[in-house]
């Protein structure tokens, strides 16, 4: 494994000056293995990738509603608090995000945080943290609320108060965003644009990004996932970190044998309560590990993935 100066000395040579700090992992020398797949196969990533694979780390612990949903049964009478609900939350950035950081750093890769503004406010050392250690902060609104009900210009405030809130504490302006369970509104793209956001997350259409016109001007889409995602797999229908392992293992393999002809990419998601829990984080040990013994495998932050989309001549346009 490569460390990161030299990586960025090899990324240097392959056309990827412009764009923001990266990690690739590949199976060997970067460079050799870009010639290499040159001549084998037809690779549709500008960088020389084969299969792109983007991580996100949802950090919503601390944003959440009183009685939020959670691992226990929702019968709570009105007026009390689900106190053990809230220790699971709890557990998102007292034990989740920092386990999972670690093993990011180990692992060598840099992922996309999707912060929650009023989850970022209440842990503003650990928001820091994560941008200190080179990963991406994306918007996820100020709180939990349903924005694709809000008017227009109570859904820009919405929008905007979160990605203040994470400028002001990490320093990191953020250029992409998610909406609370992807539900955005038909004013969302536009006040996205308005607001200056390079992209969104909130589509399952495709397996790669693309470009879509909002007032007439390209705005990227880089293309999110719920099959590979702890909180529909784990919470949603109890798989056990064996099974999560095994399905997004399942499909890396299916997009990897795609991506010899056509430009492919993977997205991951895990959340700060989930994810980060022991046997989760081993579970993306076995799935990373295997990832990188694959040729020509590369892991992106959302935002080099959409500049990528932004400069590519080819990237499909809706």
């Amino acid at each position: 494994m490569k460390d990161r100066r030299t990586f960025l000395k090899q990324a240097s040579l392959v056309g990827l000056a412009g764009l923001l700090p990266t990690t690739t992992l590949l199976a060997g020398d970067f460079k050799a293995e870009t010639l290499a797949s040159d001549k084998d196969s037809v690779t549709r990533w500008a960088d020389g990738s084969r299969l792109v694979v983007s991580l996100s780390m949802q950090f919503e612990a601390g944003g959440q509603p009183v009685n939020a949903e959670s691992p226990f049964p929702q019968n709570m009478q009105k007026g009390f608090v689900d106190l053990p609900g809230k220790t699971w939350y709890q557990y998102g950035y007292k034990e989740g995000i920092p386990r999972m950081l670690d093993n990011w750093d180990k692992l060598g890769v840099k992922v996309t945080s999707h912060m929650v503004g009023s989850a970022v406010l209440k842990n503003p050392a650990l928001a820091k943290e994560i941008v200190e250690r080179g990963h991406e902060a994306a918007a996820h609104g100020m709180d939990w609320a349903t924005q694709y009900s809000m008017p227009y210009e109570t859904e820009k405030k919405f929008i905007r108060d979160g990605a203040d809130a994470i400028k002001k504490i990490t320093g990191f302006e953020p250029v992409g965003y998610n909406a609370n369970w992807l539900r955005r509104g038909t004013n969302t793209l536009e006040i996205l644009q308005e607001l200056g956001f390079k992209y969104h997350i909130d589509d399952l259409s495709r397996d790669e990004p693309f470009l879509v016109k909002v007032k007439g001007t390209d705005f990227a889409v880089v293309p999110y996932t719920i099959r590979c995602n702890d909180i529909v797999l784990i919470e949603g229908k109890n798989f056990s970190a064996d099974q999560f392992a095994r399905q997004v293992i399942m499909e890396f393999d299916q997009l990897y044998r795609e991506s010899e002809k056509k430009r492919r990419q993977m997205s991951v998601s895990f959340h700060d309560r989930i994810g980060g829990t022991p046997q989760m984080v081993a579970a993306t040990t076995e799935i990373i590990s295997y990832m990188q013994r694959h040729k020509g495998v590369s892991f992106r932050r959302k935002d080099e993935i959409a500049q990528m989309a932004y400069e590519d001549k080819n990237i499909i346009r809706e």
